[in-house]
């Protein structure tokens, strides 16, 4: 008998000990949705399987493409995608659902979603009745709430969409409420309210993810990114001159010439067009912004905000010094672009203009047979993904 009453209070204390480590094992879990990639039989006006249509009483819910309504974009993930409009009527489409675990406030989050627009996305507009093409661009708001289709809460908002490719968009977020229910919706271009008849195509959403949060550098998605003017043009022999800046901006080291500055140029950039940090580098296996690095960056950053419309894509490249370690090359990589992302996003860059992606050692630019090669093929690129004009 006094067997059994230790063995009992030994169990129970190793479940007394147990409870936290589990508790934090969960918060620290990913949230996962049901059906991320909107797979589905292709068909108008019903929801892919998992999710719950969000869109005004009386008109039509989403649709799963491709195949209607003259929609023939190829899936980015998986066979079919989610298909959102908004209307010249004041109506739009969305869709939401429960999710696995709620979100908590004073957590913070990442998120990602693959979106692009249709060029053509043929329908009937609600107030001629005519035969037209849904193909002005438009935005996605992601709400958090407490029921299907509840906006309690805007957790992100995209800029407006233009890109006619599929383009991952990441958000972070910090909820100020706890919610069980996710929604994804399209709208229309703002400030100013113009109904209009417009489309967003959307994939392969990303589990919901647990971050470590630091106030500075997760963004409002009420408000948008503060765009700075450039600086008066001094002259060479001209004193230095300090003006009163009308918004925050970051302090910063000038006493190198970051070599980014020299290259990217307006006037002769176009999309698909690749710029390397020169100046950006990292200790070995590391993927921590060294502060010597930072005038290269903030090179990068002021023509982002000084250019609204340029959405641009962080790649990681190695080179093969880890072979035959494939995978911690392309992980690598990937932490150093995502570095220089949540970097540009910190200073008020906002996030759906700065994608990233790893490359690993698959694209050098030299032989990666001498040390020259090899330190010239572990670099950090900026690719121009969208521009206006």
């Amino acid at each position: 008998m006094r067997s059994m009453r230790n063995n009992l209070k030994f169990w129970c204390l190793s479940l007394v000990l147990a409870l936290p480590f589990g508790m934090t094992a969960q918060k620290d879990a990913p949230i996962l949705l049901n059906n991320p990639s909107f797979e589905d039989l292709p068909k108008m006006g019903e929801t892919p399987t998992g999710w719950y249509n969000c869109g005004k009483a009386g008109e039509t819910p989403p649709d799963v493409q491709p195949g209607g309504w003259t929609v023939a974009k190829p899936a980015n993930h998986g066979q079919t995608y989610l298909g959102l409009v908004v209307r010249d009527n004041e109506t739009w489409e969305g869709v939401g659902q429960r999710l696995s675990r709620p979100l908590e406030s004073g957590q913070c989050y990442e998120f990602s979603l693959d979106l692009c627009r249709a060029e053509l996305y043929l329908s009937v507009s609600r107030v001629t009745g005519e035969d037209v093409n849904y193909a002005v661009p438009a935005r996605v708001r992601i709400w958090g709430g407490m029921g299907y289709c509840d906006s309690r809460e805007l957790l992100a908002e995209t800029s407006i969409i233009t890109n006619t490719r599929w383009l991952t968009f990441n958000f972070r977020f910090n909820p100020k409420g706890n919610y069980t229910y996710l929604m994804i919706e399209a709208y229309y271009k703002t400030p100013i309210l113009f109904p209009t008849n417009g489309n967003i195509l959307v994939d392969n959403a990303s589990a919901i993810k647990p971050i470590a949060c630091n106030p500075e550098k997760m963004p409002d998605a009420k408000k948008p990114a503060v765009v700075a003017k450039a600086p008066p043009k001094v002259s060479p022999t001209a004193p230095k001159v300090t003006t009163a800046p009308k918004v925050d901006t970051p302090a910063r080291k000038t006493e190198i010439k970051p070599a980014i500055a020299t290259k990217m140029e307006r006037k002769v950039m176009k999309t698909g067009k690749i710029y390397r940090l020169e100046r950006l580098y990292f200790d070995a296996n590391k993927y921590d912004i060294k502060s010597e690095c930072e005038p290269e960056l903030f090179s990068l950053y002021d023509f982002l905000i000084n250019n609204p419309d340029v959405v641009i894509e962080v790649g990681g490249h190695t080179n093969n010094a880890m072979w035959p370690n494939e995978g911690f090359a392309e992980e690598l990589s990937t932490n150093r672009a995502k570095a220089v992302a949540n970097w540009l996003v910190s200073k008020g860059v906002a996030n759906d203009r700065v994608q990233y992606k790893g490359y690993g050692w698959k694209y050098p630019i030299q032989p990666n047979t001498t040390p020259e090669g090899k330190k010239k093929n572990q670099r950090v690129e900026v690719k121009i993904l969208t521009m206006n004009g």
